[in-house]
């Protein structure tokens, strides 16, 4: 079975399609792609069925990565229980999707996305743990925003690549 990653920010236009994509992009340069699937959501369903936002799919493509064709799509209890690891974009997707987990052993599984950016402290105040919605604003803050979404990418593989080493059932035969 495949270790199942996904990515949650509101409406699955912006900020979780673009982190599905760099870290799928990195996955498969670490060799884990073939053992990996990523994947992204939204709480919300206000963008239900639309394309990934032009800004972030042209940002996507001027920095080398393949730009999804895919359909925003609304989180569901389901969803999360399909997942080895949820990360949500803010403290308020935390918190909607811990209360979608309710008490299931899921919520152990959702994280926020930079809490796994080196360049975060861990005494930093909660809110530098966001990656702050670009839709709002130009393409400086989609830039801004992917640069956030790579700042934190490579200890994420770092992390997928142990939990799917410690999957790894030996077989008793020699090499």
């Amino acid at each position: 079975m495949p270790f199942r990653i996904m990515t949650v920010c509101t409406g699955n236009i912006c900020r979780s399609p673009m982190a599905e994509v760099v870290l799928r992009k990195r996955l498969d340069e670490a060799g884990l792609g073939g053992r990996v699937v990523v994947e992204s959501t939204g709480i919300s369903d206000e963008e239900h069925g639309n394309p990934i936002d032009r800004r972030a799919a042209a940002v996507l493509s001027a920095h080398g990565y393949e730009a999804p064709n895919r359909h925003a799509r609304q989180v569901n209890a389901a969803d999360l229980r399909e997942q080895d690891l949820v990360l949500a974009m803010t403290a308020v997707h935390e918190r909607a999707l811990r209360r979608l987990a309710g008490a299931s052993d899921v919520a152990r599984r959702i994280h926020r996305y930079r809490e796994f950016d080196p360049t975060v402290s861990p005494q930093a105040p909660d809110r530098e743990l966001d990656v702050a919605d670009p839709w709002y604003g130009d393409m400086r803050g989609f830039e801004e925003c992917l640069a956030t979404i790579e700042a934190a990418a490579g200890a994420i593989v770092a992390h997928v690549r142990d939990e799917v080493a410690a999957r790894t059932v030996p077989t008793g035969r020699p090499d």
